[in-house]
């Protein structure tokens, strides 16, 4: 089964590329994204003023706002590894209980 992507994680793969000031073929490739899943991104981070885009070199480059996300997600991206290890503990739990309580005539 594959390891889907959330919108936060794509978001903050392009901008970890564009924090570097990055060209979009660049962040296409580093961010591991489809030219179609790319284009669509930049224009909603973009508009949302997570990165400024620059004629004179045709680079991608993070603004201020944009570097608030990415410390902002790398605390919520801790959060969120340790919230699922815990909640696949507590499955683990769970299925030994339901198994003490199953039928051993089944």
């Amino acid at each position: 089964m594959g390891n889907y992507r959330c919108k936060l994680d794509i978001i903050a793969a392009i901008l970890y590329v564009a924090s570097k000031t990055a060209k979009k073929t660049q962040i296409m490739y580093q961010a591991n994204l489809s030219y179609k899943v790319l284009q669509r991104y930049l224009f909603e981070i973009e508009g949302a003023h997570l990165v400024i885009f620059s004629d004179k070199n045709q680079c991608y480059s993070l603004t201020e706002k944009g570097r608030s996300f990415l410390q902002a997600y790398e605390k919520y991206s801790v959060t969120n590894r340790n919230v699922e290890k815990r909640l696949v503990d507590v499955a683990s739990k769970k299925k030994i209980l339901e198994d003490l309580c199953a039928d051993d005539a089944v």
